[in-house]
Order: structure tokens, then C-alpha cells, then sequence
């Protein structure tokens, strides 16, 4: 069958033709009806002889591919194994090795795992990640039975693969993150539309490394890190990759699409992945040099003094640094005990308070509005039981509604409660009104407010 061309994204933000492309088109069957997924695919000595055809033969692999499907069950994931003959002094020196350091492994994770990445050999030294069903990702090393690390994502993992020490995971966020084996996260790029695969692509000649991602627009991204290095248009969205050596090609991309297609291409040995592209990476100029100024004897006596006091200099930051956080954990911690927070620190009396004060005359001498927002912040209970109370210095003010019942507050909704404060001093002067919010049968107040009431000019201009 005649091969397919594809166009190919040369890494600098412009797509070439065949003859500029990465890519061969070695062969495209868009009617091979091979259904899998990256996991069941993979690419193998089928004969055993250690040689390689002489040409690539496609229906070597649709064969393989279509024996998966003749398993009492659906297959999860298939991997190549070859079998060495072994001489006597070699099988039984493994034996007495397996005898003496058999150690069953049992590992137990909060949630079902859906991809497996591990690293490292298992008699000296290994990690284990393992992204579950729950969203998350657990890192377990040789000597846990438990996780040691968790990685929380914000959606559904898509795919997992390590390239050196990063492990890349796609989520249904429609976006890539890089993660280290502690769980820190590195980097995130977000992709132009869903993840449908991933797999490693992996030049040995070039030592490069490097996440294949397939999406559902039709487009194999090859990323390394965050950084964009080629971009492969499919005639169908891509749902398996595999990069490896088949027939004489060390360096072959098989891909299927959603529509049972298959595709097989080969990268050109001249072929050099560089990192480029507009849409990642730092911008051009910030590889331009600065002007910077010459050194002033001022800076280099700055610069000795911090390199002889250095430590004092750690010091004293160090000691103003934790008294400021003293300071602060005093201040919150007190706020809490006085409920001086205009929002509620307990999830038993989810609620918030917002004090507006608006200047309304009327007749000859003018009177404040008082307006009290209070709001239920919880999810699905209402509120029943609350009283308003103001605080307030009577030589200055009068409130014909001190206190007063709040009605039942709604979830999510936004209740105005106003009253009105009549300034009684014609000399200007101002002061607080302090607003509690009181529950029925209790003493110490749910929220408070401070309103700092404006100076009244009316009675002072009569």
C-alpha cells in the first residue's frame, strides 16, 4: 500500500513538507483494524535468531497485534521477553542467590493503580511510581511497604512515563507536569487538545529522551521537558506510539489511530531534534547580555563586609524573620479567640460579615445607613438562630435598632440587613461602632466588625 504523507512541525513554529520533514513514510493502512492502546504495544524478536528482516514487513506486526485479541481476556499490556541459554555454573550460582534473598514484596496503595513507572534494580535499589484511580500519584521505594511520597494532581492522570529522573504525567487537563521522584513539581504545559496516549521516545545513537503525547486534534507531540520538538500530523488522532527498532531501523514510530489505522515511519538518520517554537521556552531576548555597570568601590567594600559578617548577617535575619511569624501567630490567634474576624473560623457557623456604610439625610440634620452583609458559606445547611448586636458610644450616636433577630440564611446568598445611626455631636467627631453576630443562648460572639463612621458635617456647619 502506497505510504500516506504527513505534514511534519520543523520545531520553529512552521510546518515543512516531506522532503524538509524529520520523518519517513515508511507504510499507512487505514484499514488495518488494530484497536490498542500504547501498553499493548510493543515491538520484538518474534523468530528469536537475534536478526532483523532485511525490509519492514507491517503484517508481521498486525499479526502480533491481532494475536492479542485471541486471549481468554481482555490484555492490559504486553511486553517482549527472550530467554538466554544459561550454562550449569550460571543457573545454579542464580539459584543459591534466589534461595538466600527470596523476599516477597508486598506493597499496599490507597487506590487502584492504572500506570506503573518503575526505576532502578530490585536486588540493590529501585522506585516505584504508581498513578491510581483516586488522582494521585505514590512514589515507593525498595525498603516501603507504604508510599514515601504522594503527588496530588488537579484531574485524572491520562499517562506516566519517566525520562531520566523526571516523571511526566499527562491529565485530563488537557496538559503535561513534570514531576521529580520527591514529588516537586518542575514544570506544566498545556497542550491544544486532549491527551489520548503517551510513550518514550528514546535515540540511543543521540542520547536523547524524549515523551511522545498523541492527541485527539491529530497531532504527535514530541516534547523534551517542556520544550516542543517536533510535531507529526496524523490523518487520525493517534491512540498507541511505539519508538523502537523493527526490521533494520533503529529509530521506527508505529502508531494506530482511533479508526483501527496503522502508521509506521521512520526517523531520518540526519535527523536532529532542536528545541524551539513559540509557544514554550524562554523568549529570545532573554539570552541578549545585559549592559551591566562597572563595579564601584562601594559595592566591593558591601561585598567583603557581607562575605566577613555573613553568618552574623544569617543570623539576625533568621532571629527577625521568626519573631515576625511570632508576631503574626499572636495576632491571628488573637483575632480568633475575640472574633474579630470578619469571617468564621469554625466549620459548625460557616459565615461572613461585610459592613457598608452610606450617608442618607434626612431633614435637618443628617443620618447614617448602616448596611450589614451576611452571608452562609456553607455548601447545602442553612443557618437559623442569629442576632445582630452594635456596640457603640451613646454620647455620639443613636440606633433606633441596636439589636435585632437575622432571619434564616439561605446557603450562598447575600443578606443586607440595615439600620440606621443618627450622629448626635455637632463638633464633628467620630468613633467606632462595633457589630457582633451572636448566637441564641451563647455569650462569646460567631463574628465581629469594626465601622469607622464618617465625622458628621451637618450638625457641625449648624
Amino acid at each position: 500500500m502506497a505510504a500516506a504523507s504527513s505534514s511534519d512541525y520543523n520545531g520553529c513554529g512552521a510546518e515543512s513538507n516531506e522532503a524538509n520533514s524529520k520523518w519517513l513514510d515508511a507504510h499507512y493502512d487505514p484499514m488495518a483494524n488494530i484497536h490498542t492502546f500504547s501498553a499493548c504495544l510493543a515491538l520484538a524478536d518474534l523468530h528469536g535468531d537475534g536478526e532483523y528482516k532485511d525490509r519492514i514487513d507491517p503484517l508481521t506486526l498486525k499479526e502480533m497485534l491481532e494475536s492479542i485479541r485471541e486471549t481468554a481476556e481482555e490484555p492490559l499490556s504486553v511486553q517482549s521477553l527472550r530467554f538466554l541459554q544459561l550454562e550449569l555454573s550460571e543457573m545454579e550460582a542464580f539459584v543459591n542467590q534466589h534461595k538466600s534473598n527470596s523476599i516477597k514484596r508486598q506493597m499496599s496503595l490507597p487506590s487502584v493503580p492504572v500506570f506503573l513507572e518503575v526505576s532502578g534494580q530490585f536486588d540493590v535499589e529501585f522506585r516505584l511510581a504508581a498513578a491510581c484511580r483516586n488522582g494521585n500519584i505514590y512514589i515507593l521505594r525498595r525498603d516501603s511497604k507504604h508510599p514515601k511520597y504522594c503527588i496530588e494532581l488537579s484531574a485524572q492522570p491520562v499517562g506516566l512515563i519517566r525520562v531520566h529522573k523526571v516523571l511526566v504525567v499527562g491529565s485530563t487537563q488537557d496538559s503535561l507536569h513534570g514531576f521529580t521522584h520527591k514529588g516537586k513539581k518542575l514544570w506544566t504545559v498545556q497542550m491544544p487538545a486532549a491527551i489520548l496516549t503517551m510513550n518514550l521516545l528514546e535515540q540511543h545513537s543521540r542520547g536523547l529522551q524524549a515523551v511522545m503525547t498523541g492527541l485527539a486534534n491529530g497531532e504527535v507531540r514530541i516534547y523534551r521537558d517542556k520544550a516542543l520538538l517536533n510535531v507529526i500530523h496524523t490523518p487520525d488522532a493517534v491512540t498507541s506510539l511505539c519508538f523502537g527498532r523493527y526490521g533494520r531501523e533503529d529509530n521506527t514510530l508505529i502508531m494506530t489511530t482511533r479508526g483501527g489505522g496503522l502508521i509506521i515511519k521512520i526517523l531520518k538518520r540526519t535527523a536532529v531534534f532542536v528545541e524551539g517554537g513559540s509557544e514554550v521556552g524562554p523568549p529570545p531576548a532573554q539570552a541578549m547580555k545585559l549592559n551591566v555597570p562597572r563595579k564601584t568601590r562601594l559595592y566591593v567594600d558591601q561585598t567583603l563586609r557581607e562575605r566577613e559578617a555573613g553568618t552574623a548577617m544569617h543570623r539576625a535575619f533568621q532571629t527577625d524573620l521568626y519573631l515576625l511569624r511570632l508576631r503574626a501567630a499572636r495576632a491571628y490567634l488573637q483575632a480568633l479567640e475575640s472574633s474579630l474576624s470578619p469571617m468564621s473560623a469554625t466549620a459548625r457557623e460557616p459565615l461572613k460579615l461585610h459592613a457598608v456604610v452610606s450617608i442618607w439625610v434626612q431633614g435637618l440634620g443628617p443620618t447614617f445607613k448602616l448596611t450589614l452583609h451576611l452571608q452562609n458559606t456553607s455548601t447545602a445547611r442553612p443557618v437559623l438562630g442569629l442576632l445582630v448586636c452594635c456596640l457603640y458610644n451613646e454620647a455620639l450616636y443613636s440606633l433606633p435598632r441596636a439589636f435585632f433577630k437575622v432571619p434564616l440564611l439561605v446557603p450562598g446568598l447575600n443578606y443586607p440587613l440595615e439600620t440606621f445611626v443618627e450622629s448626635l455631636s455637632n463638633k464633628g467627631i467620630s468613633d467606632i461602632i462595633k457589630v457582633l453576630v451572636l448566637r441564641e443562648g451563647q455569650s462569646a460572639p460567631l463574628l465581629s466588625a469594626h465601622v469607622n463612621m464618617p465625622g458628621s458635617e451637618g450638625l457641625a456647619a449648624a
